[in-house]
């Protein structure tokens, strides 16, 4: 028996198979795909995860990385097979430079995570081992969002961390599927909690989700926020999230140290002593209070003094001096006189705008600016400390580096 296949439904059938296979064609045997600018939206859109190796193939680390990145391309592919759900992908940054330059490369090879089609605060930097990326790749798609019970297990949540929690009548509402991205977006810098029927009854109108937002009792005299946007609009909704989940004042630790740095702006760090939760609170009313119009501008940092002495030991301080306030210029170190001047209103950011101007280098080498307007200008053989910081930025022996970094 014939069948007859309608013309037009064979004309749509036929259209939708080239332009799969034209998406997704990939010229070698890896299931990693390879990305061109003609393509590269299509696959963002169409996944929940994109993890994109951006490479040369003259770099000597993009190489060595290649065979690595194609076989766990290989394994996430036999993990996952569902469509839509993850795909590794590569692009050759010179023969795609306008997506290479989309994506901000500085260095090769570089290996980014796209969420829902966003993409993640934080590129991967962790080990280029075929058994790191699919345990990397099996995390990011964990479920980012945890479910309670009852009411009461919220009170007993860490409160160092930065609580998202959503109020819902069922899981199947439209509004949890866009809480639920937002939460996958954001799930590295916030804690996403969610309460489903009589576990959330008391807490918001029947049809009517609350999402309400708790910051860190460790940095913050802040209370829950309630979200009064719009619950069925994700970008809005993603927007709010962020501010919220990305701290104004974040710590510097030894694993978040290179992606800080690779940001290109100077550090203005507390350093303190373990478990000072007192001046960490101070610093961060402070910066909300005076400095927020500094933000584009400079990156504020609290540090633990014991774990980088060796910052301290170049500022000539140890931990008996903490805490303390200094810059961090990626030139050079200056130090903030009296840490207990941070209180007062204007001294900290006359502090920065000191390093804007020059003259807090300028003072290193010839004293005070008053007294060289009087004419007696103090010479000195001393320089300011050199930054300890850059060192910890993208390191030659396993990036090549597309600029001089300062």
């Amino acid at each position: 028996m014939d069948v007859v296949v309608p013309l037009g439904s064979f004309k749509v059938t036929l259209f939708t198979f080239i332009l799969v296979s034209y998406v997704f064609h990939n010229p070698t045997d890896s299931e990693a795909v390879q990305l061109l600018q003609s393509n590269i939206d299509m696959t963002l859109a169409s996944n929940e995860l994109v993890f994109i190796n951006f490479y040369a193939e003259w770099c000597r680390f993009s190489n060595i990385l290649m065979p690595v990145f194609d076989e766990a391309a290989d394994k996430i592919k036999e993990e996952f097979p569902e469509a839509g759900r993850v795909v590794l992908g590569k692009v050759d940054c010179d023969k795609e430079n306008e997506v290479a330059t989309r994506f901000h490369i500085t260095k090769y090879p570089t290996l980014k995570i796209i969420r829902n089609g966003q993409p993640a605060k934080r590129e991967y930097r962790g080990q280029r081992s075929t058994e790191a990326f699919v345990t990397f790749i099996k995390k990011q798609l964990e479920d980012p969002v945890k479910e309670f019970a009852h009411l009461k297990e919220l009170t007993s949540i860490d409160t160092d961390k930065r609580l998202i929690i959503g109020y819902f009548d069922r899981r199947d509402q439209p509004e949890y599927n866009i809480f639920r991205r937002v939460a996958s977006n954001l799930k590295d810098d916030c804690i996403f909690y969610v309460g489903f029927g009589e576990a959330s009854l008391n807490m918001h109108p029947a049809g009517q989700p609350v999402i309400v937002f708790r910051p860190d009792k460790k940095r913050s005299v802040d209370t829950d926020e309630t979200y009064t946007g719009n619950v069925n609009i994700f970008d809005e909704l993603h927007i709010w999230a962020q501010d919220k989940c990305v701290p104004l004042v974040r710590e510097i630790t030894f694993e978040n140290a290179e992606e800080l740095t690779e940001e290109g702006l100077p550090f203005l760090i507390l350093f303190h002593k373990p478990g000072d939760d007192e001046s960490i609170k101070k610093y961060n009313e402070v910066v909300q209070k005076e400095l927020l119009s500094e933000k584009q501008n400079i990156n504020f940092l609290t540090a633990d003094g014991r774990k980088f002495a060796h910052p301290l030991h170049h500022l000539g301080k140890s931990e008996s001096d903490l805490p303390l306030i200094a810059i961090d210029s990626f030139r050079h170190m200056y130090l903030f006189p009296k840490f207990e001047d941070m209180t007062v209103p204007g001294k900290l950011k006359a502090f920065i705008q000191d390093l804007y101007s020059g003259k807090l280098h300028r003072e290193f080498h010839y004293g005070p600016d008053d007294e060289a307007e009087s004419g007696n200008v103090i010479r000195k053989v001393t320089t300011p400390p050199e930054s300890t910081f850059k060192k910890l930025g993208p390191s030659k022996n396993r990036y090549t580096l597309l600029r001089d970094e300062l």
